[in-house]
């Protein structure tokens, strides 16, 4: 069995590939970085250091590497594919399409009739329409996408820092013990792969949205709030130990959570969400992950957006009438968030939206970015 997987970045190989090579699959990674390619091709296998109480390493083998401008080898292994993952971040998406698409027409031409299920494992809410609608207005129309292809949705939940530590070379990488992949039960034209550590789920929809509405959300909480009270610190397990921020960000998660059991009445209960809450600020204060402030909080353009973790659960909490206070106050500290890198930079767009924002001041920011035509009228009413 072979997995074709677009994207050989951190969460590519520290998370889909790794689970699909230890459950006996050769995977195939495809992508635009020629040295981690080569690397792939020569070496065959890498490590997966495991950065938690209990540390330990994983061997992933039976991993080669295809050159993504390579278009021809790129259709071929689409083609053949047993099952197809894309991990590269929804910039990324609309580019594979023209080549993912090639490749499905090669793929009915060599097997006609052969079903191609593709997990998007992407942190991006409805990656299955987008995907959808991207792929139909490319291939041809009289290729029947509905019933050759399988757009399943993903909820990624694996922390990987920036920065690898205990790197020996370009392949390894470190990440959490966190090793579960929720995917869509329902998408699948064949059946469910039989992988260690990939749960199947009937209510995708709702799954996306708790990674979204408490995890991304109260990720972005501590980075934000630990920023704004400790200007000086690096490391989010830094912050948390200041009861304070823990308070806060556990009373805006639980803000963020009430908005979700709203739109989830039957999937979930108050009692997991709690528990749920409470297992993430212990895998956020993991020290020897070493996840820093910056990774968490960079990328404003992006974090601020309208379909993304602070607006999203903001909004749809004003929809339904529901205390929204501290999922503000997230919002507002985001504006000062000014956080450096390794290299004692702040992320580039962030110097060009903190540029934007002096210019044009805070409303209409929350207007042109965040998709709010009246944060007046928000604050008012919580």
């Amino acid at each position: 069995m072979k997995l074709a997987l677009i994207g050989a970045g951190k969460i590519g190989r520290s998370f889909i590939g790794q689970l699909f090579s230890c459950s006996g699959y050769e995977v195939v990674f495809i992508d635009k970085d020629r040295q981690i390619i080569d690397a792939l091709n020569n070496a065959r296998a890498y490590k997966v250091f495991i950065c938690d109480t209990n540390p330990e390493t994983i061997v992933v083998d039976n991993v080669r590497g295809v050159n993504a401008d390579d278009l021809p080898s790129v259709m071929k292994e689409i083609a053949s594919a047993d099952v197809l993952a894309v991990s590269i971040g929804k910039a990324g998406l609309h580019h594979i399409v023209p080549v993912l698409s090639q490749g499905l027409l090669l793929r009915e031409k060599q097997t006609p009739g052969r079903a191609l299920d593709i997990i998007l494992a992407e942190n991006m809410r409805n990656a299955d329409a987008y995907v959808y609608k991207e792929l139909s207005e490319t291939l041809p129309s009289g290729y029947p996408l509905d019933e050759r292809v399988g757009l399943v949705e993903t909820s990624i939940g694996k922390m990987v820092p920036l920065v690898a530590t205990c790197n020996e070379d370009i392949l390894s990488v470190s990440a959490e013990a966190y090793n579960t992949l929720i995917v869509g039960k329902q998408a699948f034209k064949n059946p469910v792969p039989h992988v260690k550590g990939l749960s199947a789920i009937e209510n995708m929809k709702a799954w996306v949205d708790m990674k979204l509405f408490i995890h991304n959300f109260g990720h972005a909480t501590v980075a934000y709030m630990g920023f704004l009270l400790h200007p000086e610190y690096i490391y989010i397990w830094e912050v948390l130990e200041d009861i304070e921020v823990l308070n806060f960000a556990k009373a805006a998660m639980q803000q963020s959570a009430a908005v979700l059991h709203r739109l989830y009445p039957d999937v979930f209960t108050d009692i997991y969400l709690n528990k749920h809450i409470d297992d993430l600020l212990r895998r956020f204060a993991n020290r020897s992950l070493g996840d820093t402030i910056f990774r968490v909080g960079c990328d404003l353009y992006r974090k601020l957006s309208p379909d993304d973790r602070i607006v999203t659960p903001l909004m749809t909490a004003l929809l339904h009438a529901l205390p929204n206070d501290k999922i503000t106050q997230v919002l507002m500290a985001a504006l000062k968030f000014k956080a450096v890198g390794p290299d004692g930079k702040m992320f580039s767009s962030d110097i060009a939206f903190h540029k934007e924002l002096n210019e044009k001041g805070r409303n209409i920011m929350f207007r042109q970015v965040c998709g709010l035509s009246d944060f007046v009228y928000l604050r008012k009413s919580r």
